[in-house]
């Protein structure tokens, strides 16, 4: 599904064989090399200078919002040892081997992959679509495509789920029947120099009325992981919304940093006494579509001649294009207790 070479002994190795399945990998390829050369040789090389303190003590990278993006966390956090996502998506289930034989599945997943390697992010409405067919049913197929094309091995998969008091438990336990349980799967892997990983996706609605509903078990979770990297890009603007207070002051609370663009927290609700800033790259209005998020807080941050903003040489966000993204590290001044 990667499109990379399997082992002569896999069972998979025929399926490889096939014209069609040639073709997609081929493609795949292109697209791979193009985004390489254009965002992760650029991320990689621009994390290494800005944020080698920030990725050692970043244990845990929380990413709400952020769907089946592991591709962008463990580019700019690869030393990390637990990342958690969190998106609207369904969880999804490991493609079987009759998905695998669909000559539908190859255009699925150019489809959904064609936004996040053009732009460097998925488009919520199209997700919504592609990850509940037949071949692509949820998360977790691109998660682990992401592993693979990231050049980590996948060693297990674990359907989960969170208890109303924030305990996962696996998918099979008696409690996984219980209503308002937030379902979930956890991936463990081993990256290119023998790190064990894990990653956990869940399916939830971060929006306060939502979490009442499941006791925002979600939130619980969070804390009980100690302090958080938490990284937040293309969020739709969510967080500026008083609707999405709850997941907000998490984050507010419980991150030793926190890497985003302008579409995670609004300027307003950092506290200059708690935290301080790094900006890079350029701030410029919000796409037409969130006009209405414009913040002349970040413009004045970015127009400081004491604190200058620092290049950001790679395109990230809505505003995806080299030389018009921006980034904000925020280090909180005390770091949140374990």
């Amino acid at each position: 599904m990667a499109g990379l070479p399997v082992k002569q002994s896999s069972e998979l190795r025929p399926l490889t064989a096939k014209p069609e399945w040639q073709r997609f990998a081929a493609d795949a390829d292109k697209s791979w090399t193009n985004y390489h050369a254009t965002r992760t040789d650029k991320i990689e090389a621009w994390a290494r200078q800005e944020l080698d303190s920030v990725r050692r003590s970043s244990p845990v990278v929380f990413y709400p919002f952020s769907g089946p993006d592991l591709l962008n966390a463990v580019t700019v956090f690869p030393q990390s040892d637990t990342y958690v996502l969190i998106g609207l998506e369904p969880v999804g289930t490991v493609p079987g081997h009759a998905s695998l034989q669909s000559p539908k599945l190859y255009n699925a997943v150019k489809s959904s992959l064609w936004s996040v390697l053009s732009f460097s992010f998925f488009r919520t409405n199209n997700m919504a679509v592609d990850l509940k067919t037949l071949e692509l049913d949820g998360s977790l197929p691109l998660i682990m495509l992401f592993a693979a094309r990231t050049n980590h091995q996948i060693t297990a998969v674990r359907y989960v789920r969170l208890t109303p008091e924030g305990e996962l438990v696996s998918a099979d336990s008696t409690a996984a029947s219980a209503a308002k349980l937030v379902p979930g799967v956890e991936v463990a892997m081993r990256a290119a120099d023998g790190r064990s990983q894990k990653v956990y996706y869940f399916s939830a609605d971060l929006s306060d009325w939502k979490l009442g509903q499941t006791h925002a078990s979600i939130l619980r979770y969070a804390r009980s992981l100690g302090p958080l990297t938490t990284y937040v890009k293309s969020a739709t603007y969510l967080m500026h919304k008083s609707y999405f207070s709850q997941v907000r002051n998490l984050i507010l609370e419980r991150s030793h940093y926190v890497l985003q663009d302008d579409s995670g927290i609004a300027m307003k609700y950092f506290k200059p006494a708690d935290w301080q800033f790094i900006h890079y790259g350029t701030y410029r209005k919000p796409i037409p579509m969130f006009a209405n998020h414009y913040q002349p807080a970040l413009t004045a941050a970015y127009r400081d001649s004491v604190n200058k903003p620092r290049p950001l040489p790679f395109g990230t966000g809505y505003n995806w294009r080299v030389n018009d993204s921006n980034l904000l590290l925020a280090e909180r001044r005390n770091v949140p207790a374990s």
